[in-house]
């Protein structure tokens, strides 16, 4: 399928108007470039509070979002994308508003360590505090006891650690996880890295840089809080949704991880999206081709947190 038209003008526009790749940049001027490029929103009717959590290094800051109604609502907690590098409160505050209102739910969006100052697997021990705390504090956050884990990209990557980590220590349970376009392993040779490996969005290039800054040390990749798919055992699990898009780089770790939650047992429904790109969440507010998307994982997260 081609590209969706609205995409094709913006990565022709990107094309017109090219900037540096973050490759180019240290990590600081990453961030700052990177939140530049995310869209906000903050008319969406939500309740927002910004707090902290006990974490293994220090307080994790969060943001957490509640719908305008005051019933108890399942709790989904978030973990935003950026190759576990760039990204922070701000940078998914769009979406997060956006899955609260359309999902019903609320939402806790986690501001986990970055890397290269905090390498693997800080960003997954942050992760799995906030999890916990979430879990443990339902019911003062307006939950009713369901919790599911989800973010895009980095953050799938690290809601999918979550998981295992969770049934590995016996930790809270979670009820559902919904896993964007995530990283799934450290594989290169992946066919859609060479198909989508420029041009759309997230190159694989920046892939590498990514896990350079994450994970320096490459014998470590395989490990499967880091590499998920590296799993040996992945029975167990909570159900999920995997969501992938046509022109990325993740496409095929992220069908093969279905692939392989399903082959475990583990109820899970895969979404291969056509014509979109990398990161298309960020643009469910303003691009048709990517608001039906958007709608159908919110869909899905709301049936999976209703038992």
């Amino acid at each position: 399928m081609p590209l969706a038209a609205e995409y094709q003008a913006l990565l022709d526009q990107l094309a017109a108007e090219p900037g540096p790749s973050f490759t180019e940049l240290t990590p600081a001027e990453a961030r700052a470039a990177y939140r530049l490029m995310r869209p906000l929103n903050e008319a969406l009717d939500v309740s927002v509070r910004n707090t902290q959590v006990p974490g293994p290094d220090g307080p994790i800051p969060i943001r957490i979002y509640t719908p305008p109604s005051g019933e108890p609502r399942p709790v989904y907690v978030n973990f935003h994308g950026g190759g576990w590098v760039i990204g922070d409160l701000d940078t998914a505050d769009a979406a997060c508003r956006d899955m609260c209102l359309t999902a019903g739910c609320v939402v806790v969006s986690v501001d986990y360590r970055l890397a290269p100052e905090h390498i693997y697997p800080a960003a997954v021990e942050d992760c799995y505090a906030a999890t916990c705390w979430a879990a443990e504090n339902n019911e003062t956050l307006g939950g009713n006891g369901r919790i599911a884990v989800g973010g895009e990209s980095a953050g799938g990557n690290l809601a999918a650690a979550v998981c295992l980590k969770a049934r590995d220590e016996s930790g809270p349970t979670i009820d559902f996880q919904l896993l964007a376009y995530p990283v799934t392993d450290a594989d290169f040779d992946r066919q859609s890295y060479v198909e989508n490996a420029t041009g759309y969005i997230l190159e694989t290039d920046t892939m590498r840089w990514f896990w350079d800054q994450y994970l320096p040390n490459t014998e470590e990749r395989s490990a499967p809080y880091a590499s998920p798919i590296r799993a040996a055992d992945l029975s167990g699990l909570p159900p999920a949704m995997v969501i992938t898009a046509e022109f990325d780089p993740l496409r095929d770790e992220g069908i093969a991880y279905a692939s392989a939650l399903s082959e475990a047992g583990v109820p899970c429904k895969s979404v291969i999206y056509q014509g979109l790109v990398h990161d298309f969440f960020a643009t469910a507010q303003i691009f048709q081709a990517s608001r039906g998307p958007f709608e159908e994982a919110c869909e899905a997260l709301r049936r999976g947190l209703e038992g």
